[in-house]
């Protein structure tokens, strides 16, 4: 059976992997996106695209228009930076969710797919991560993603919602936003490297993270809203490849061709989250999911999709809503 899917931030990273996915199975795509982040071209041209906010009713009562499933994926996904700019962060994902899930349950829509963030698990005894472990939300971007999760399950109980509660970790690949420079340690990096300068990593580069490729994340995000078995839960989708992020940048630069360049090291992020990566054995069991590249595979991927597109300026804000301990590399605005 062929559905009306919404997806929203389609015109982004994730999300325009997840349009392409559903189109292939042949469903009617829309997409509702307000390219803060995204980028027109990377909207399939079968997509129905509506340019809007959803921090707007008007255009979150268009969106859903005739839509049975939705795939909730647009966010301010900014985790260390939101400790600077809570206030838009909050706006941006708080309120944008409860617009969109205000016209979502007016509208009938059946099902909803939620993506959160491994944000929400902050700093843990245990590793690897596990949905049944208590959250600890480090920053506002992690409280607001906890927060969405547990309004789904009030009104799950209320309106009969069937919805999903996908984590995705540390994902990277093609299409990711190279104009960003506080988020996506390994876009930053083979972006800086591809123009000669060396990576920046904050801290001692110790911290472990286990990191996921695109194509081997969406195709379970789409899966996820035809899986009954899947409706209820929460599902971390990650690879279970840890590394550590003195390793990543060995990698890029050594994928890059630019060995000649050693990183440098910027005094620790605010907050920041020592060790996160995941088991994935709840994937495996509910969606079958399964990891086929690995990180060199994938980095190798992307730096070659990187010199196609050429290596891009960071976009920094003009000014931080908090810039009282605010990392010295987004206050000094480097490239």
């Amino acid at each position: 059976m062929k559905h009306t899917i919404l997806v929203t931030g389609g015109a982004g990273f994730m999300g325009s992997h997840l349009v392409d996915q559903l189109i292939s199975e042949g469903h009617h795509v829309k997409v509702v996106d307000n390219l803060s982040g995204g980028y027109l071209s990377n909207v399939n041209p079968k997509a129905e695209f509506i340019k809007g906010d959803l921090q707007s009713a008007k255009v979150c009562r268009k969106a859903v228009e005739g839509v049975d499933m939705v795939y909730h994926l647009a966010a301010h996904a900014a985790e260390g930076q939101s400790l600077f700019c809570p206030v838009y962060n909050a706006k941006s994902n708080y309120i944008g969710f409860l617009q969109l899930l205000e016209a979502a349950i007016n509208s009938d829509v059946k099902v909803f797919v939620h993506t959160s963030s491994m944000s929400v698990y902050g700093h843990q005894k245990e590793m690897p991560m596990r949905e049944d472990q208590p959250y600890n939300p480090k920053d506002p971007y992690a409280v607001g993603k906890a927060a969405i999760e547990q309004l789904l399950l009030i009104y799950s109980e209320l309106f009969g919602l069937k919805y999903t509660i996908l984590i995705p970790h540390n994902v990277y690949g093609e299409r990711q936003n190279l104009n960003d420079p506080y988020r996506n340690v390994i876009s930053i990096f083979i972006n800086r490297v591809l123009q000669g300068k060396p990576p920046i990593i904050f801290g001692d580069g110790t911290q472990t993270r286990a990191f996921t490729y695109v194509r081997d994340c969406t195709p379970y995000i789409a899966k996820a809203g035809f899986t009954s078995e899947a409706f209820g839960e929460r599902i971390n989708i990650g690879s279970e490849e840890v590394t550590t992020i003195n390793e990543v940048a060995r990698i890029v630069l050594e994928e890059t061709g630019r060995t000649d360049l050693r990183p440098v090291h910027a005094p620790p992020r605010p907050m920041e989250v020592k060790h996160a990566y995941c088991s994935s054995e709840k994937a495996r069991r509910i969606l079958d999911y399964k990891t086929t590249t690995p990180l060199r595979i994938g980095i190798r991927k992307m730096v070659d999709w990187v010199r196609r597109e050429g290596p891009r300026s960071f976009k920094y804000w003009n000014r931080l809503e908090i810039t009282k301990k605010a990392p010295e590399v987004w206050t000094k605005k480097l490239q």
